[in-house]
C-alpha cells in the first residue's frame, strides 16, 4: 500500500527500553477533497530514510498496516492499529523535465469552417 501527499512534519527520532527500539514519526497530508493527515511510523534502521525529507515536500510512501492485541491488567482486550513505513521517495508533482506544458482545452477555439459533407482522405 502507499500513501502520498505533502510532509505536513518530519519527527525528531525517538528511543524506548533498555533495548534500543527506535521510531520516527512522519506525517503526510493527502491532497484530495478531504485532505487527510496521516501519521506514519518509521522503526529501527527505517529511522533514517527521514532524513533527507522537509516540510512541504511532495512524498509517495510505501506502508504496511500493523495491527496488535492488548489485554488490559481489568481483563478486557483491546486492539491497536498503526501504519508502519518502509520506503519513500520524492512524488514528481509537475510534468517530467522536457515535456512542454499543454494548454488546457479552453484556450483553443473551436473550428468555424466545419463541413459534415466534407471527406477526409485517411484510410481508417
Amino acid at each position: 500500500m502507499e500513501v502520498q501527499g505533502k510532509v505536513k512534519l518530519v519527527g525528531e527520532t525517538q528511543t524506548f527500553g533498555s533495548n534500543g527500539f527506535r521510531k520516527r514519526e512522519l506525517v503526510v497530508t493527502t491532497e484530495e477533497q478531504y485532505p487527510q493527515h496521516i501519521l506514519v511510523e518509521f522503526v529501527q534502521d527505517k529511522c533514517d530514510l527521514l532524513n533527507n525529507y522537509q516540510v512541504g515536500q511532495d512524498v509517495k510512501v510505501n506502508i504496511n498496516l500493523r495491527g496488535r492485541e492488548w489485554v488490559n491488567p481489568q481483563g478486557e482486550t483491546k486492539y491497536f492499529n498503526s501504519i508502519q513505513g518502509w520506503r519513500i521517495e520524492g512524488a514528481q508533482s509537475a510534468a517530467p523535465a522536457g515535456m512542454p506544458e499543454v494548454p488546457p482545452a479552453a484556450a483553443f477555439e473551436p473550428a468555424a469552417d466545419l463541413k459534415v459533407d466534407d471527406h477526409d482522405d485517411l484510410p481508417f
